[in-house]
């Protein structure tokens, strides 16, 4: 992923790509593993980075909220340790970011969190801008997912409603609650059937998490965008979601087109 920073007068354009934006760790009580993040330099001035360690949560949408942990419980900010916290990144110049995460030997198994942030602005480092002078700080954000034990996934439907909002796709919206100590992720269908019973189009349901002990909404697309449009009428909807339980999550709704 790539972020532009620009800066008035000058109107200089940095370009800065982070890798990997996701990692996701299994590891036991005690364990330590060391990591490696790269930052690249794309644009043609020096950036200075910043790498702190935040928090976070995910809305009931699934947007990133970096804040202070609202389940401290699921917290793994107080594990991890970056270096450099701070450097110069030239022009064209790639750079490695490490990061150590140590678990405590009494962390229960469950899915614990924590992010990375990358803080990106002009290499001179001046903490406020000059007379004149408009500065636009940007940043990116590595989430990291530490998986402790074997906790059982427990994930249930609590609701499926179709959505159409003007000049949008039309969606069928998951409510996913997952009562459970572990994160999971997302796969599975979404299967529209006509009067007859006769399935007409088949769509993927994406592959998002649902953190532990929350509730989110999982958007499908309604019609497959390679069948078009379907007659107008109403159609049953069937939708098959894997979390890594022992049975498929099952719901069914319908979906009328206009």
């Amino acid at each position: 992923m790539a972020v532009l920073l620009l800066a008035a007068p000058a109107a200089a354009q940095v370009s800065v790509e982070v890798s990997p934006l996701r990692i996701e760790l299994k590891t036991g009580p005690g364990g330590t593993t060391t990591q490696s993040i790269s930052v690249t330099n794309t644009g043609k001035d020096a950036v200075r980075v910043r790498s702190t360690v935040s928090d976070w949560h995910l809305s009931r949408d699934g947007t990133p909220q970096f804040v202070d942990a609202a389940d401290p419980k699921y917290s793994a900010s107080s594990w991890l340790r970056v270096a450099p916290p701070e450097i110069v990144v030239a022009p064209g110049v790639e750079v490695i970011v490490r990061f150590t995460l140590a678990v405590p030997a009494d962390a229960g198994p469950a899915g614990y969190r924590t992010g990375i942030l990358f803080e990106f602005g002009p290499a001179d480092g001046s903490p406020a801008p000059k007379a004149h002078e408009v500065q636009v700080r940007s940043r990116i954000a590595t989430l990291i997912y530490a998986n402790v034990g074997e906790p059982q996934a427990a994930v249930e439907l609590t609701d499926l409603q179709p959505r159409q909002r003007p000049g949008q796709p039309a969606q069928i919206v998951a409510v996913l609650k997952n009562t459970g100590k572990r994160s999971v992720r997302t796969r599975g269908t979404l299967t529209l059937y006509d009067k007859a019973g006769t399935a007409v189009s088949q769509s993927v349901v994406p592959d998002v998490p649902v953190l532990p002990e929350s509730e989110r909404e999982v958007a499908a697309a309604a019609i497959n965008p390679d069948k078009g449009t379907l007659p107008p009428g109403e159609y049953r909807v069937e939708i098959k979601i894997d979390v890594g339980m022992a049975a498929l999550i099952v719901g069914e709704t319908t979906f009328k087109v206009q």
